[in-house]
């Protein structure tokens, strides 16, 4: 096989055009073709990675199978793809900088005054080729954060510029712009769009294929006039349409023949066609439901969609594995009391209560779980919602009404969630926690057997404090089981309820590993159970 290909996708415009999904659209193009393909994203912003950030800035935190906290669009990477990512798949400019500054200090640069070029796109240049080195892929998607024209995305455009020119035909530039459609004069314009190209081409690249963003049909006229204007060819205007569902996209991009053209342009055979078979058929799944369910999402960051990506999308994958539509309504965890609790839940067919951190929304989220639990509504708390659950079950089934998490209040006399022994000695934020993957053994005779068919599993976890085991015997006498325990550690894992038809808390997140091809099978089960809850209420 050829030397591995890079592929480049800028923004231009606005943001927020879908960069990532058309990125996550040509892998899986790709791979349907037989092609080894992943993908990676360059953040533009100086925060060494998004651990510290608060969802309302930058949405969800994605965590990998090794650890890394990473943008919430390596997320859509792994759900389109099914190849799960790295730390070598998110690179921030905090960290570039980072990596430059400790090689000067060490004095690598051998009293060299140390600049943005060569020094800073010398480095962007290494982590962009890390994966193409490995031998795995033959094609390598880079995706650039920001819009082209922004100050702080300006060393990633140099170093675009750097490569085309070293690597020629083994390089190539997807321009995603915006065509917009003015109402008052009835037109779609293209003008955006060739601000936009010039504005890159003053930068020193020349992009190879340029996907437009659009609400309306892009006429061959208009298309013609965007190749002339860009110096591409017409079959490189891809016209980007907007869709219903994300997952529609690759279809989309398979009947503007993007995969296509982005094989001519780094000479790579085309002798076979994409088969999207399976994927077709999930769509049917999704857009041809038998069914629906109504399920709660209570969190503290529900104003905010991106906060719960992973979870969201996760019901998409588990709705179309039941013929299901599921139709999710994000609660606020602060309007919730035991007084209110069942005039905002009655309706619902099952609860998800949230991860997060912090106190804010805690005691909404515990009067949810005591609503659930007492009217035997299917329940799944992850992370933080599954201590909640914990927290919930002492106060008002073990009688220790001041259980609380050492997290929330050090000073509990009952502290049911605790620190490990070695998170005690960590200071300062930011990879701090138990992070990645861990193994896990299931108990036969669970739901969470049931769920995975099997004893031992590994999940993804983002957190620092955990069940305490000295209050272990207590729980399990009183009806809440440890299903699930970390091997090496002895830690809680998984918590169930004996006497609940499906009362299911994960200490880790499994939403990180629900992809369009294997839906996780959590998911799954709980959507199958708000089905049984539905039909039988």
């Amino acid at each position: 096989m050829a030397r591995t290909k890079y592929i480049f996708v800028l923004g231009g415009v606005a943001s927020s055009l879908g960069k990532g999904i058309i990125s996550s659209s040509l892998a899986k193009l790709l791979q349907s073709r037989g092609f080894s393909v992943t993908i990676q994203k360059l953040d533009p912003y100086i925060n060494v990675d998004p651990g510290t950030l608060n969802p309302y800035e930058h949405g969800e935190c994605y965590v990998t199978e090794d650890g890394a906290e990473t943008d919430l669009d390596l997320g859509h990477y792994e759900r389109f793809s099914n190849v799960p990512t790295s730390q070598a798949n998110n690179v921030t400019t905090g960290r570039i900088y980072q990596t430059v500054i400790e090689k000067e200090r060490r004095g690598d640069y051998l009293g060299h005054t140390v600049q943005v070029i060569p020094h800073i796109t010398d480095e962007i240049k290494r982590r962009i080729k890390l994966l193409g080195k490995t031998g795995k892929y033959d094609f390598v998607i880079t995706e650039i954060g920001g819009t082209v024209g922004d100050i702080e995305s300006l060393p990633y455009i140099e170093s675009v510029r750097q490569l085309r020119w070293e690597m020629g035909r083994d390089c190539s530039v997807i321009h995603l712009t915006l065509v917009p459609y003015l109402a008052a004069a009835g037109e779609l314009k293209t003008k955006p769009t060739q601000h936009s190209v010039k504005t890159l081409l003053e930068s020193g690249v020349q992009p190879d294929i340029i996907v437009c963003r659009t609400e309306r049909h892009l006429s061959e006229s208009l298309k013609n006039k965007i190749a002339k204007f860009c110096n591409v060819e017409p079959s490189s205007v891809i016209e980007s349409i907007d869709a219903k569902s994300i997952y529609e996209v690759p279809i989309l991009m398979r009947e503007e023949n993007l995969d296509a053209e982005v094989l001519r342009k780094t000479m790579m055979p085309l002798d076979s066609q994409p088969d999207l078979g399976k994927w077709e058929d999930f769509l049917y799944k999704l857009s041809h439901p038998t069914t629906e369910v109504n399920v709660a999402l209570v969190g503290k960051y529900v104003e905010l969609k991106d906060a719960y990506k992973s979870i969201s999308e996760s019901f998409v994958h588990a709705g179309a594995a039941n013929e299901c539509k599921v139709n999710v309504k994000m609660i606020h965890a602060e309007k919730i009391t035991d007084e209110n609790a069942n005039s905002i839940l009655k309706d619902f067919d099952g609860v998800l209560v949230a991860p997060g951190f912090g106190e804010r929304g805690i005691e909404g989220k515990i009067s949810a779980i005591r609503y659930v639990r007492e009217n035997n509504i299917p329940f799944l708390g992850i992370c933080l919602g599954m201590q909640c659950a914990v927290i919930e079950f002492a106060r008002n089934k073990l009688g220790y009404k001041s259980a609380h998490s050492m997290e929330m209040n050090p000073d509990t006399k009952y502290p049911v969630i605790d620190l490990m022994e070695e998170q005690k000695k960590i200071k300062g934020m930011g990879g701090t926690m138990r992070l990645g993957a861990y193994p896990c053994k299931v108990k036969k005779n669970s739901i969470a057997f049931k769920c995975y068919q099997t004893i031992n599993v590994s999940e993804r976890h983002r957190h620092r404090y955990e069940f305490n085991n000295e209050y272990l015997s207590e729980f399990e006498q009183a009806g809440m089981k440890a299903t699930g325990v970390n091997p090496k550690e002895n830690l809680v894992e998984i918590v169930e309820l004996k006497e609940h038809p499906w009362f299911v808390g994960v200490q880790f997140h499994p939403e990180y590993q629900s992809t369009v091809a294997k839906p996780h099978p959590i998911f799954v089960n709980f959507i199958s159970a708000t089905l049984k809850y539905k039909n039988e209420k």
